[in-house]
């Protein structure tokens, strides 16, 4: 029993009974004696009642904190959503402005050959292994497409149908050394022929062989097609004309030549199916 005036529990009930002593006192000597009691659980109470509507009040913020993030989140995936489809409408606005001005160029050389029957295909294939660049196209003998068909670009000269299915056709490119075109220097009326090398093609380009010894051909100079041969139509550029160097044999000469298209990644072909010679 000695020891419990010692313990914790004592003190603490000792200064409530201060406390109590101290709040009736008060009150006796205001006349507040009866309301003692209700004072008494009020004081008691208001500490506990201020602590709860601290933490009400942190608790709604922290909850309206995560309301708040999750709601700027949800924006924020939704701007960038947006700003994808945008990104993506300019792709396509550049892929269609791009496509256009082909077509408006195709449409140049369809007016100045009107008697062109042409069918416009887009590549959809391509070998990565093959160092000429041929590729596929997206029509055939259901178009009209026939092997030898020439194939152009809204600039020039691409290349020849070499096979054909119903809806598809295989297009051997210029610089391989299997395609040959009759061509002439627009400049200098020099006659020869165009065709592929193997070492040039790693480099894109492609010759023009069997130019005279004493040809003043040069760098610059314009290369179209002569239409012999009934394959190629006349009058479409090949390229031009990058150096002029001497053959092995030293009877000739050729020319490197830059072609008018890009051949590696041209998207869209022209395959000209008729024309009048």
């Amino acid at each position: 029993m000695r020891d419990f005036f010692h313990t914790v529990k004592f003190k603490v009930l000792m200064a409530l009974v201060v406390v109590l002593a101290g709040v009736m006192t008060y009150a006796a000597a205001n006349g507040r004696l009866t309301a003692a009691p209700q004072e008494l659980l009020g004081a008691i109470a208001v500490p506990f009642q201020k602590m709860a509507t601290a933490i009400t009040n942190k608790s709604e913020a922290f909850v309206n904190k995560y309301i708040s993030i999750d709601k700027v989140m949800d924006e924020n995936e939704a701007l960038k959503k947006e700003i994808s489809e945008m990104r993506a409408k300019m792709t396509d606005y550049d892929k269609m402005k791009a496509e256009n001005e082909q077509l408006r160029k195709a449409w140049g050389i369809l007016e100045e050959n009107p008697s062109y029957e042409v069918v416009n295909a887009n590549v959809i294939g391509r070998d990565p292994l093959e160092k000429y660049y041929s590729f596929t196209i997206d029509k055939g003998t259901r178009h009209g497409i026939k092997v030898k068909d020439c194939v152009i670009g809204s600039n020039g000269i691409v290349g020849r149908v070499i096979e054909v299915g119903p809806n598809y056709a295989k297009v051997s490119t210029i610089l391989d050394p299997s395609v040959s075109i009759g061509a002439i220097v627009s400049r200098t009326r020099d006659n020869g022929l165009i065709g592929g090398d193997a070492e040039l093609a790693l480099d894109k380009k492609c010759t023009m062989t069997l130019l005279a010894r004493d040809t003043l051909a040069a760098p610059g100079d314009r290369i179209t097609t002569t239409g012999l041969g009934g394959v190629f139509p006349k009058n479409l550029i090949v390229g031009t004309v990058e150096e002029i160097l001497p053959e092995t044999s030293g009877t000739s000469m050729y020319a490197v030549i830059e072609p008018i298209e890009d051949i590696e990644s041209i998207k869209m072909v022209m395959v000209i199916t008729d024309f009048d010679q």
